[in-house]
């Protein structure tokens, strides 16, 4: 099934990998940040795929010489629960959260990094103001309960925030394994946010928690659904909080969650977010790994990286 690679060559572990901008965007990045010959492929496996499916793709990156590493995602969880003992290092991320976004190797030993926490913070950043959540009192719905959903959710309760953190954070998904991981995950952190874990295997489930939100609230679409699945978490006759935030992961893809926000853009006063900037972040950090090369978070570098990709966009 897998070919060695003919030059440095890094990929994506996805679904639907082809049509990702960074198929186009890589390129131009690696000329940018004078990486050398070099190349991307895509992998694609099914959701929730078979182990073994896992483990072949991480036994041909690490016996691969020139197979430098790769970017997960979508399988970050159960790629990591087939694969663990094929890896010689796991960061602390990943070692709490049981999920891995990055491949990596060092020193004849193959990495596995859990990039999201970082990246997520980066990616909320750009566009929630300043100490919102201690000046505002607003809460934090995240539909999924994925690696990023589990990422995200870390980074708004870290203690280091002090008193600008959510005043509550709801979670909800479909099935309830994942929902007890993240309780589990959660528990090690020891953090005074108030958290709420909601089985939610219908849309009106979701609907409800959404008409409940307080005034300022963020709404996070952190499923899949848009790219990976078609449709949304919500009904169309769901209500976001009024002067509420608004992020959908995706980027690309049949984007219902971020259409049916429109939809009410202007009747709830909302701030809407799509996931380019999540892309951006989350791909720099992990090439940074894969290439062993440094890549600022912001300023010129990060600009002229954030301009170049915008060019390529799907």
């Amino acid at each position: 099934m897998y070919q060695k690679a003919k030059q440095p060559t890094m990929y994506f572990i996805g679904v639907t990998t082809s049509k990702s901008s960074i198929m186009s965007v890589f390129p131009a990045w690696a000329e940018s940040l004078g990486l050398g010959p070099c190349e991307i492929k895509g992998i694609d496996l099914k959701l929730h795929d078979e182990p073994q499916k896992y483990r072949e793709a991480v036994a041909f990156i690490k016996d691969d010489p020139l197979s430098l590493g790769a970017l997960v995602t979508t399988h970050k969880i159960d790629l990591l629960k087939a694969c663990r003992d094929q890896f010689e290092k796991l960061d602390e991320y990943a070692d709490l959260m049981g999920e891995i976004s990055s491949i990596s190797k060092k020193d004849g030993k193959l990495v596995g990094h859990a990039k999201d926490p970082i990246t997520s913070g980066l990616a909320l950043e750009a566009f929630i103001p300043d100490n919102y959540w201690k000046n505002t009192g607003a809460e934090v719905f995240i539909l999924g309960a994925g690696g990023s959903a589990i990422a995200v959710s870390w980074y708004l309760m870290k203690k280091e925030h002090g008193e600008n953190r959510p005043s509550k954070i709801i979670i909800a998904n479909r099935s309830t394994p994942r929902l007890d991981e993240m309780r589990h995950i959660h528990s090690q952190l020891d953090s005074k946010v108030d958290v709420e874990y909601v089985h939610a295997p219908s849309l009106d489930i979701s609907d409800g928690i959404l008409s409940r939100l307080k005034p300022g609230s963020l709404v996070i679409n952190a499923t899949g659904m848009g790219k990976d699945t078609p449709g949304s978490p919500i009904s169309d006759h769901a209500k976001f909080p009024v002067n509420g935030f608004v992020w959908d992961f995706n980027y690309r893809g049949n984007l219902v969650f971020l259409d049916q926000a429109k939809n009410q853009k202007k009747e709830r006063n909302l701030i809407i977010e799509d996931g380019w900037e999540y892309f951006l972040h989350g791909w720099t950090r992990v090439i940074s790994e894969v290439f062993h090369v440094e890549i600022a978070t912001k300023g010129r570098q990060f600009d002229k990286l954030s301009e170049i990709a915008a060019k390529q966009r799907i």
